[in-house]
Parts: C-alpha cells; structure tokens; sequence
C-alpha cells in the first residue's frame, strides 16, 4: 500500500500575503478639467490588436446575454457583442450571419434565386415567415453571376401559396431596373439614384450584367442612423465569437471565420493553462485564419505571468477576470481568483507595453466601475448580467412577484450546460458529474439595451472628465486612486434618505 506523498510546507505569515482590491475599494480623484462638455469627451479604444470600437462596452458570451440581437444592438451602439459556443457549430455561424448581414452598404454575394425557381422555394430563400424578424424583402434573381431581375414581397405577395409558378413570371427584370456600373458610387450619389427613380435596391453591375455588390435603401438609412456603429471595412457590423480547447474547436474556429466572424475569444474560466496555450497557437498559425487576418483574444487570467505566457503565445487581446461575475463562483468553489481592481494591476502593465488591449471581463455593476476599470488600464470591459434583463438577451420574460425579469445563468453551471447538450442534441447522462462554478438566477427587466449602454458611456465620460482627461488614454495617464473605508462606500450612495 503506498504512502501519502508529504511536501515541505511553505511558511506564511500575516504580512507574507498581500491585500488585494476591488472596484468598491477605490474612488479616482477628481482634477482640473478643461471639458466644457462631456460630449467632447471621446471613448474610441481598441478590442484587440486591430479591432477599434467607439465605445468601450463589450457583450459577454454568454446564453441569457449575447446572441445576434444583442449583438447588432452593442455594433450600432459602438460596441460589439461575442457570440457564445453553446450550441452548435452550424447555429452558432449562422448567427454571425445574421449580425454581418444586418447592417451593409455593400453587400457582396446577396441572397439570390434562379428564375427557374418556385416561388415556394423564393420563400424559404428569403425566410419569410409572415413578418419574420429576420426575413429579407428582396432578393436578387441570377443565372449564374449574371443580374436577371428582382424579386421582392410585393411581386410574391398574392402568390405565396402557389406550387407552380416560377421566379421568372413574377420578377422585375433586368430591363425595367435602374443599375449603375460605377463600384466607387458614394452613399450620397446612391441616395440621389435611389430618390430620383423611387426604389430601393440598386445593384452594381459590370457592363455584362455581371453582379457586383447590391445597395439597399434600408441599409443605407442604418448607416445613417448609426453613424457610431462598430464596422468593418465593407461596412457590416463587427461580432466576435467564443470557442473552446477541446477536440473540434478549431474546425469550430475555421468555420466562424470563413461565415465573417471579426475576432475570435477563447473561452476558458482558467485561460493560464497549457490547453489554452496550446490552442492559441493553433489558431494563430492556422493558414484559414491568419489568411483573414482575426485576432485572436485570450483569458479569463488574473496575473502578470499570465498575461506574458499569453502574450508569448500570440494573444491579440486578453480577458481578465476570475470570479467577479454575478453569477460565478469559483472563488467559493475553487477558492482561487482575484479581486476585480487588483487582477488589472496585475495585468494591464504587461499587456500595455506589449500593446496589448485588456477586457475587465467581470464585476461591473455601475458605470463608475466602468470607469475605474478603464483608468487601472483595461481598453474595454465586458458586461454581463447587465445586459441580460434587456429586450435584446435571449430568453423569455418572466413575471415573478408581479414584476417582469429574465433569466441570467453562469456557463460554467448546471443549466447552462443542459442548455448545450439539449442544443448539441448531446446525451445528458454525465451531467451531474460537474462540479458547477456558475449559478442560475433572475434579473428584473430593463427594456430597450441601448438605455443601458448610454447610462454605462455617459457615466465612463464623466469618470473621464473627473480626472481632466479627453479620453481614455489620458485617463490612464493622468488618473490618481484613493482607497475607501466601509463608511466611504456607505458615503458613496444615497443616505440618510428613503429611495422613491
């Protein structure tokens, strides 16, 4: 029978183990501000290596937050969402599809019918399901590459319960559209050309018909309208997207990426470890993905040897955060983490001189701590359960106690993972054999996610103007933190009065 294996125990003492801080252990001073509008304050930052947002709110991939509502809603706000993996493969690509496909001027490769095709098989081209939220109300008709006509709901709408006629007996052909040929055409003279001949869809052809881009009325009033909107160079909407180390997240990987995917974030609660080491590599020497030029974000970490092995590794930006969230608990479960304030002290150091934009992925209640985050050093923070109790997050609403909330769950707990493996059409045998690090809980409704992303931005522009900065940058240059008692926090809110 073998012995027990004894080490040499390391000796403690008190003052041997540090003190570390949080979010509510700080306030930053205020300074001279030469702001004489916080609307001149500006919180453009970066992602990652060379993802830029115009504001520094990310989506957390998470099942209750983060899907392609939310998603679109964060990149017309500026910010960008990341796609959680749990689900399929195949679902989680399509719903990059739908998030690049919301919002472009330019849109290479349109949903396209044959004139020979039924209208029956238009329909499900087009997704129509009588006002679907995603259904599309026209579609280009092609024989080969070659422009042929236009089919909209309009020319379909009293024959969609027809078998036997064709695309072709109903379109708009080539004849009566108005094309332009010049691939330069800016938004305002495609705006004229639309207006002046009343449509709504013009297509870019070549000088034999042959498709080049479509531009679309609806397309060019978002961009309009969301002139702040996180884009990438042929005008869609960023998104990332979460993946995992085991077996088949590479192929998971190179399939997010060929649908449009802008960065891809691997998604581990303990990122310093040699599966997340050894993944980062594959994906960035990955001919499929470097040849798309993604940036690849690593984490969750909470120290300094973390983010230089990361860094080492290829990292292009680095998620910090080991059990801040609400709904995590692994520093109950695992007794391991580190306070929210402490762990960015620890990382952004490293990852600044390295170039390296930081996410403070966790811990954020209020837009103050956006701000504290951003002035210890992190470019960007992402946000959960904040987000989770909007119109946006997936889920139903739910009224308990007579009010309205919605579900937010950990990924690392029990329903979470039921959720998957029901999704995966996965057995649900072993399920109980985890040891959750996540909880399942409710958050009250919070309506429309654009109120809380101006609340959480026009809180960040103040913090800014309080330490007599312009923007972020020179917030982390010019910021000074001062540590808080309990009575200070006390202090901090409302007192002495009762809340309406």
């Amino acid at each position: 029978m073998s012995q027990p294996c004894f080490s040499t125990s390391r000796k403690f003492r008190d003052e041997d183990i540090p003190v570390r801080l949080t979010y509510d252990d700080v306030l930053l001073v205020p300074k001279k501000s030469n702001i004489k509008s916080r609307r001149d304050v500006h919180t453009r930052t970066m992602l990652s290596r060379n993802v830029m947002l115009n504001v520094p709110i990310v989506g957390a991939n998470m099942d209750t937050v983060c899907e392609v509502d939310m998603s679109i809603a964060l990149a017309r706000a500026g910010g960008i969402g990341i796609l959680h993996r749990f689900c399929s493969v195949e679902e989680q690509c399509r719903m990059v599809e739908k998030v690049k496909r919301a919002q472009s001027y330019h849109i290479y490769n349109p949903r396209s019918v044959s004139p020979t095709d039924t209208i029956k098989e238009a329909l499900v081209t087009m997704e129509y399901d009588y006002g679907s939220k995603y259904g599309i109300s026209s579609v280009v008709v092609l024989e080969g590459d070659k422009l042929v006509g236009i089919l909209t709901r309009t020319d379909i709408q009293f024959h969609q319960s027809s078998t036997n006629i064709l695309v072709k007996d109903v379109m708009i052909p080539k004849e009566k559209l108005i094309t332009t040929t010049n691939v330069d055409i800016s938004i305002s003279e495609a705006q004229k050309i639309m207006h002046d001949g009343r449509i709504s869809n013009l297509p870019v052809v070549g000088s034999d018909f042959t498709l080049k881009f479509l531009i679309t009325a609806t397309d060019i009033c978002k961009l309009l309208q969301n002139s702040n909107a996180t884009m990438d160079l042929e005008g869609r909407l960023r998104v990332g997207a979460a993946v995992g180390v085991k077996k088949g997240d590479l192929a998971r990987a190179r399939k997010l990426v060929e649908v449009g995917a802008d960065v891809l974030v691997i998604d581990i609660a303990h990122g310093h470890s040699l599966l997340e080491i050894e993944m980062l590599k594959l994906l960035k020497e990955d001919p499929v993905i470097r040849s798309k030029n993604v940036d690849i974000i690593a984490g969750n970490i909470c120290t300094a040897k973390a983010a230089e092995d990361l860094i080492a590794a290829g990292a292009d930006g680095l998620k910090v955060g080991v059990g801040p969230g609400s709904i995590c608990i692994t520093r109950k479960v695992a007794g391991a983490g580190m306070p929210q304030l402490s762990a960015l002290f620890e990382v952004c150091p490293i990852a600044n001189a390295a170039r390296v934009p930081v996410i403070a992925d966790g811990g954020v209640r209020l837009s103050g701590d956006v701000s504290k985050a951003l002035a210890a050093g992190a470019s960007t923070v992402m946000l959960g359960s904040t987000l989770a109790g909007t119109d946006e997050s997936p889920g139903s609403l739910l009224v308990k106690d007579g009010k309205k909330v919605k579900v937010v769950r950990g990924m690392a707990g029990y329903g979470a993972n039921m959720a998957k493996n029901e999704r995966e059409n996965q057995s649900q045998d072993n399920i109980f054999e985890m040891t959750p690090e996540g909880v399942e809980g409710i958050v009250p409704y919070k309506g429309g996610a654009q109120g809380i992303i101006n609340s959480m931005v026009g809180g960040l522009r103040s913090g800014i103007s309080y330490c007599g900065a312009s923007n972020i940058p020179e917030m982390q240059q010019m910021c000074d933190f001062v540590r808080i008692t309990s009575a200070g926090l006390q202090e901090s809110g409302h007192h002495d009065i009762s809340k309406m």
